[in-house]
């Protein structure tokens, strides 16, 4: 390719070339010979012999100089378009690699014209490649230590029990159950996450009350949060309860963030729900007490499987894709998600863009 590229290249300066040599040619023919008489007329010389010597000297002389042109040319037009077309080379050698799966490959950037402009737009492609098939592999590694351990333990007990070592007892069975539903769980989780990634493809906007749908999740959970003696608010400001999104995604995104808050919220503690705008859009915050995340987990708690707080086991707070799914939801809206922490409050929030009935997201 890179040859053909370089022929096409060459193609187009030679003809140029040729053309000026033509020009110049036919100058000297018409002018030079025009001038040359007047010389032989003005000193009394005869022009006949003369004229043609001093043609075919000047076609010879111009002969001579239009080849060393042409290789001159040609010389200088192969190694400035070897040079132009050298990251391109290069793309193409670390295409190559890319698609065989190494994706540290990066091109060399050297100059800031278009080509280099290009090689800079494929490094950044390389950069999301690489850090797609990073999630994918602790995805896939996370995904499989989390399987593990319920199907250790079944195995474990199943094993026993065909061997005699423990009885069969209502509380055999009720583990066994336990580690059961965690695997169910965790199988639909990474099914929510799976849909959640494919958000932005599959979006139904409508325009519905946010106020109604947190207040219907807030009930739904009324007595899970009763079980635990939680003081449940929720703060609305005003005109902010109309939005235009996917009720149902969003939905989904505000269930996982109470359940979230109700799974580490001690025993009597609070939970609020607020609703603010801000210059961007809204901002839906639920903030809970009980004991902080450290600083350093926070920029990492929306990653999947994550969990910096060791107290925040599997068996109390699940695989550590809710968050996760959160995050694909909103960002399928344009919006984003954060989080701040202190000894005695955790706050997690969303934002969504506001935008009119006729606009699409």
């Amino acid at each position: 390719m890179r040859n053909r590229l370089l022929w096409k290249l060459l193609g187009i300066n030679l003809p140029v070339i040729a053309g000026v040599i033509l020009v110049v040619w036919l100058a000297i023919d018409y002018l030079a010979a025009s001038y040359f008489m007047v010389l032989m007329n003005e000193y009394h010389i005869s022009p006949d012999e003369a004229h043609g010597i001093f043609v075919n000297a000047i076609h010879r002389y111009l002969l001579w100089a239009s080849l060393c042109a042409l290789g001159l040319a040609g010389a200088l037009s192969i190694l400035l378009t070897r040079k132009v077309l050298k990251p391109l080379s290069q793309m193409m050698a670390v295409t190559g690699r890319l698609a065989s799966g190494d994706y540290t490959a990066r091109v060399r950037v050297t100059s800031n014209d278009e080509v280099g402009r290009l090689g800079i737009a494929f490094n950044r492609m390389a950069d999301s490649l690489q850090k797609i098939e990073q999630l994918r592999k602790t995805m896939v590694a996370d995904a499989a230590h989390e399987l593990r351990t319920p199907l250790t333990n079944v195995r474990g007990y199943l094993e026993a029990l065909h061997d005699g070592v423990i009885p069969p007892s209502e509380e055999t069975f009720a583990m066994l159950q336990a580690e059961i539903l965690r695997l169910v769980n965790l199988s639909e989780d990474l099914l929510s996450l799976a849909r959640a990634d494919a958000a932005s493809l599959d979006l139904q906007p409508q325009r519905f009350s946010l106020r109604q749908l947190v207040d219907e999740v807030l009930a739904f959970n009324r007595f899970r949060f009763e079980d635990k003696q939680l003081a449940v608010h929720s703060d609305f400001a005003d005109g902010v309860d109309e939005i235009l999104a996917d009720r149902d995604k969003i939905q989904q995104a505000v269930r996982n963030l109470v359940d979230n808050a109700w799974q580490y919220t001690p025993v009597g503690g609070r939970f609020l729900v607020s609703v603010q705008r801000i210059s961007e859009g809204i901002r839906v915050m639920f903030a809970n007490t009980g004991a902080g995340i450290a600083a350093e987990d926070i920029p990492f708690i929306f990653e999947r499987f994550y969990r910096g707080d060791k107290s925040r086991s599997r068996e109390q707070g699940g695989a550590g894709i809710g968050l996760s799914i959160v995050k694909e939801l909103v960002e399928a809206h344009d919006g984003r998600v954060g989080a701040e922490s202190d000894a005695g409050e955790t706050r997690i929030w969303f934002e969504l863009p506001i935008r009119e009935s006729g606009e699409s997201l």
